[in-house]
């Protein structure tokens, strides 16, 4: 088991960037935001990604929900690289309509990687609190 708290976060990213390139699940400590105690997932990790605010999301399935989750590099407490393979089976990418995208060459696919960041998403909307109003 790795701690992310004694190694850099590109130590942490190689280390899921690998998982992710040889498809072997990753069992990670994350803790929730809110919560005290952490929980314990394994994953099979399919995406990482920035976000506008530069967070790192690690987009991953669940084994636990048996889902598609998004967990924060900053959240995870500690991981563990396994040498198994991926079991759970992802669901095809779709447009914001709900289509699915066929991608019939490479250049499909890398129009596609290169502009998923314009299509419209839900956004949380951000009520300040007392402390940020003042």
């Amino acid at each position: 088991m790795r701690n992310t708290n004694r190694q850099t976060n590109t130590r942490t990213l190689a280390d899921l960037y690998r998982a992710l390139d040889r498809k072997h699940a990753v069992t990670i400590t994350y803790l929730k935001p809110g919560d005290t105690e952490p929980t314990v997932r394994t994953i099979e990790v399919f995406d990482i990604r920035t976000t506008k605010n530069g967070r790192i999301e690690v987009h991953a399935m669940c084994r636990l929900r048996g889902e598609a989750r998004k967990f924060f590099l900053d959240r995870i407490v500690s991981y563990t690289p396994h040498r198994i393979a991926f079991v759970m089976e992802r669901d095809e990418p779709v447009t914001v309509a709900g289509h699915v995208i066929p991608f019939r060459s490479s250049a499909q696919l890398i129009a596609h990687e290169l502009g998923r960041d314009d299509f419209p998403r839900y956004r949380r909307t951000h009520q300040p609190t007392a402390l940020e109003a003042a």
